[in-house]
């Protein structure tokens, strides 16, 4: 009779050892923080303050002020002296950013090209405008925009014409001019720097198939400095929004035709320093913010899309 042996008995698989998760490592933190720290004092703490501001009103008979949720928001949208102060704005943005930002581009393309002698003369010429203050060159410009004394009258006296740049019809034609002046150069250099950091490759293909200098321009120079035109544009759209300095200086010389809501940015300084509207103010300033984010995100999706 034999015996068969039983089969031993299975050995139970050991368990892989769970993986150890990385601990992370704060030290980087440290080297941020500075950054964070004035991030949020200069940043995030001002807009926090500036919206639990605008959830407030004052109270005219009692005093102190008074939780009103989102009725400043509501009194905004329906507040014709805002609407008025923002068209007027929108259509300094339609006329004058294109303006200012094809002289930039021809600018910078005549500095760029290879005909252009003393070209580094040039480029200081046109950016000294920047380096001006904007009170001074708000102040020089009212000057010379004088009805009675100043270049504007001299000529109007020369020619026998009668246009008046400080009228109602005119100021914000003027109030561009200004703009585009002082402005002209920073876009410029925007753009020059984007020209420079082109490979010369792509010029040196362009000449073998024989393409001349507006070809170049439109098919090689243009599309490689898309991304600067996309950046320039919304600091022109942001800086626009935000126009303050050169109707404000201007206001002393002309105080019949520039009101506290010529654009959105007075009305907010005058109702809050002027009519110690805090709350209010603080409403118009964050819608006002608001949409021009809103506007400015919107110009660098579709600009993304086109460079993509």
């Amino acid at each position: 009779m034999t015996s068969t042996a039983a089969p031993p008995a299975p050995v139970p698989a050991r368990r892989a050892p769970a993986a150890r998760r990385p601990r992370r490592k704060w030290r980087g933190w440290l080297f941020v923080a500075p950054f964070m720290l004035v991030f949020a004092l200069t940043f995030i703490a001002p807009v926090g303050y500036a919206f639990v501001l605008s959830l407030f009103r004052d109270q005219a008979f009692f005093g102190g002020t008074v939780f009103v949720g989102a009725d400043n928001y509501v009194q905004v949208f329906g507040d014709p002296k805002f609407w008025e102060a923002f068209r007027r704005v929108l259509v300094f943005l339609a006329v004058q950013v294109p303006i200012m930002l094809v002289l930039a581009l021809i600018a910078a393309l005549a500095i760029d090209s290879a005909r252009l002698h003393a070209a580094g003369f040039f480029r200081v010429v046109i950016f000294l405008p920047y380096a001006v203050p904007a009170v001074v060159a708000a102040l020089m410009w009212g000057f010379i925009y004088g009805d009675h004394f100043g270049l504007a009258a001299d000529l109007n006296h020369l020619l026998g014409t009668e246009v008046q740049p400080l009228s109602a019809n005119w100021l914000l034609t003027s109030i561009g001019n200004i703009v585009t002046w002082e402005f002209v150069g920073y876009n410029m250099l925007i753009f020059y720097s984007a020209l420079k950091v082109i490979p010369k490759e792509l010029f040196e293909a362009a000449s073998i198939d024989g393409a001349g200098t507006f070809r170049t321009i439109v098919s090689v120079k243009l599309p490689a400095i898309r991304g600067a035109i996309v950046v320039a544009t919304i600091f022109s759209i942001i800086g626009s929004f935000q126009l303050f300095n050169e109707p404000n200086i201007m206001r002393n010389l002309v105080p019949n035709v520039i009101g506290t809501f010529y654009t959105p940015n007075m009305y907010a300084y005058n109702l809050s320093f002027n009519g110690q509207q805090y709350n209010y103010s603080a409403t118009v300033a964050i819608v006002m913010g608001v949409i021009t984010a809103v506007i400015a995100y919107v110009v660098q999706l579709r600009g993304s899309r086109k460079e993509m």
